[in-house]
């Protein structure tokens, strides 16, 4: 079976179509008040300081236990404070902290974002797997989900071979230009399982195949990177940037592959949403851009912010940057949605899942705060959903959302971030009305 092979794609923005950055007219979505939904439950808070361990609660993923669906989990990062395993009605299972780095001196472990692969086949058997972008050490992690266990429902699989994504050595390492974003993807025509992982700061997105070891561990071999675009040609015949700090590159978080065809979206924060065939052998196309999208700005040393100037109107009218949280509704007949988080606006935009629709904008909400329980979500960085049923809880699904500014009582002087559970019939009741 022939296998692909290794090249670095690099879409030059020279090549890009002007159709690309047209300038959206306005519309009466600008002023759409989006529908609120409600979580049922929210984890314990974590902090980001010396005494909460430097957690901080970016990006879940939801673990369907087949034979027992009420004791299914959701799997989260807490970045320093490594991964958190909550079941559904968020109270912790586990948490597994963030490997140090190899030197006194070197960046320590941070678990950036997280997904799964199903049925992975080991030399022990098949396993489901929770995979991780350790960012500090830019590798990947592996982590076999065994229900058998469930007060420590997760072990450690990852391969000692398994290396560096992006960096040479160490001092490149340090610099912190590492695994960052992470989606998984299972090739349905040749069964290999592969997960795409974008680079901190940079544009760069590697697919990487996994490989199972004899020993039962999982490592990862480098097939081909590709590189979105920098910088924008706009209708003025102007060229644009996003505004960021000296040395800085639109990067990628949000990702996720849709496994019917195979298609990654991909959130380029202070652009849009990308969509190119997930083997990185596509020419990119960008779906949605951000209202910021073609706002000049300079960044001020002094402030450390970015000053922006008049708006030419060349953005879009449904996400404000950051776009983070991407995740997949699906359907059994192929229908569904893509969610992406409009982190800027405390929002979410859904778009048709079908590629024969275009991926068209089908509408938004909002999560918010319950009248005595949990609060709402703000500056959402990861989301993820599952339409099937879980159990009594959630015989509709699920939807998991990070909350970049959770409300923790009297810890004001604290930054809290935790996840919330929200029901996701409630969710596609709010977009069909």
């Amino acid at each position: 079976m022939a296998r692909p092979l290794p090249r670095s794609l690099a879409v030059s923005v020279l090549t890009l179509s002007l159709a690309l950055t047209a300038a959206l007219p306005a519309s009466a979505e600008d002023d759409e008040v989006l529908p609120a939904v409600l979580p049922r439950v929210e984890t314990p808070a974590v902090f980001d300081d010396e005494e909460g361990g430097n957690a901080d609660a970016d990006d879940p993923a939801i673990w369907r236990n087949a034979a027992r669906p009420d004791a299914s989990l959701v799997v989260a990062t807490a970045k320093e404070g490594g991964l958190r395993v909550y079941d559904l009605d968020a109270r912790l299972v586990q948490a597994i902290p963030a490997p140090a780095g190899p030197g006194p001196e070197d960046a320590p472990g941070r678990f950036n974002n997280v997904d799964l692969v199903q049925g992975m086949k080991l030399s022990t058997g098949r396993a489901d797997l929770a995979v991780t972008t350790d960012r500090g050490n830019d590798r990947l992690r592996f982590y076999r989900i065994d229900p058998a266990t469930p007060g420590r429902p997760l072990t450690d699989v990852t391969a000692a071979t398994a290396g560096p994504v992006f960096s040479a050595g160490q001092a490149e390492i340090n610099e912190q230009r590492t695994a960052y974003g992470l989606a998984t993807w299972t090739d349905k025509a040749t069964g290999r399982a592969y997960a795409l992982v974008s680079q901190r700061e940079r544009t760069t997105i590697a697919l990487l195949e996994l490989t199972a070891t004899a020993d039962g561990k999982v490592g990862y071999r480098k097939v081909r990177t590709l590189s979105l675009p920098s910088a924008f040609r706009l209708p003025d015949g102007r060229s644009w940037s996003p505004c960021a700090e000296p040395g800085e590159l639109p990067q990628v978080e949000g990702m996720v592959v849709d496994p019917a065809n195979g298609t990654l979206y991909a959130g380029q924060e202070d652009v849009g949403i990308w969509r190119v065939p997930a083997t990185l052998t596509g020419t990119p196309e960008l779906l949605d851009r951000v209202r910021e999208y073609g706002v000049p700005g300079t960044y001020d040393e002094a402030t450390e912010e970015c000053v922006s100037g008049s708006d030419p109107g060349y953005g879009g009218t449904r996400l404000s940057a950051d776009v983070e949280g991407l995740t997949l509704v699906t359907q059994a007949d192929g229908d569904g949605y893509l969610l992406a988080s409009s982190q800027g606006d405390n929002t979410f935009a859904a778009y048709d899942r079908e590629l024969g629709d275009d991926n068209e904008y089908e509408g938004g909400f909002r999560v918010g705060p319950t009248a005595t329980g949990p609060d709402g979500s703000e500056e959402c960085d990861g989301a993820a959903a599952l339409n099937a049923p879980l159990g009594s809880r959630y015989p509709d699904g699920l939807l998991v959302v990070q909350d970049g500014h959770d409300d923790a009582g009297d810890a004001t002087d604290r930054t809290a971030t935790n996840f919330k559970f929200v029901d996701l019939g409630d969710v596609l009741t709010a977009l069909d009305d």
